[in-house]
């Protein structure tokens, strides 16, 4: 049973839109501009959609924009993502529709898709961990003081690891020195 007549395909598409990897964009409105990387990995907007739904039935809409809160507002959807996962999820027996009462389609997690889950719970686990961290470290950026001094760590970095010769008694220095300040920063 599809769930809208517009989405009759097989999944071909990409279940984790934001699939944008970097490239150069020259010629194309900006000068060496860079896309984002996706947000979800091959296969995760999946896990996430039925991790999801273990706590309810839901519509399209809504998980969209439980998706959209669970990042922090980093990560929107598109319905041309959802639809094609959903799709897929369905076709898989993991996911069933029915009508509600207003005739629009609600999503539930069925019996086999919560067993998949419960088989990967340590990857939903990792993906949870993953998007917590990812909207903090997004909120972090936002201070132009911290991101001043991210910046500054990664472009010495670059400059003394990437850019010119190192030996190994060096490059040991160099962790030390992070994993101290690593230290510092966690004892605060």
């Amino acid at each position: 049973m599809r769930h809208h007549d517009r989405h009759t395909h097989h999944f071909h598409a990409h279940d984790d839109a934001q699939h944008i990897e970097p490239c150069d964009r020259r010629g194309h409105g900006g000068e060496g501009r860079k896309r984002r990387a996706r947000f979800f990995g091959h296969g995760e907007l999946r896990v996430v959609l039925l991790d999801i739904l273990t706590r309810g039935a839901s519509h399209g809409y809504e998980l969209i924009k439980e998706i959209e809160t669970l990042t922090g507002g980093h990560y929107t959807p598109s319905p041309g993502v959802i639809y094609p996962t959903l799709d897929f999820l369905e076709e898989h027996g993991y996911i069933a529709f029915s009508d509600d009462e207003a005739g629009r389609k609600k999503i539930a997690i069925t019996a086999d898709g919560e067993a998949w889950l419960d088989h990967n719970r340590e990857h939903v686990e990792h993906i949870r961990a993953r998007m917590t961290a990812r909207a903090i470290g997004h909120e972090l950026r936002k201070n132009p003081d911290l991101k001043r001094a991210l910046d500054n760590m990664k472009a010495v970095l670059d400059l003394r690891v990437n850019q010119s010769e190192i030996d190994a008694q060096t490059l040991k220095q160099i962790v030390g020195v992070i994993d101290r300040a690593a230290l510092e920063i966690a004892q605060l």
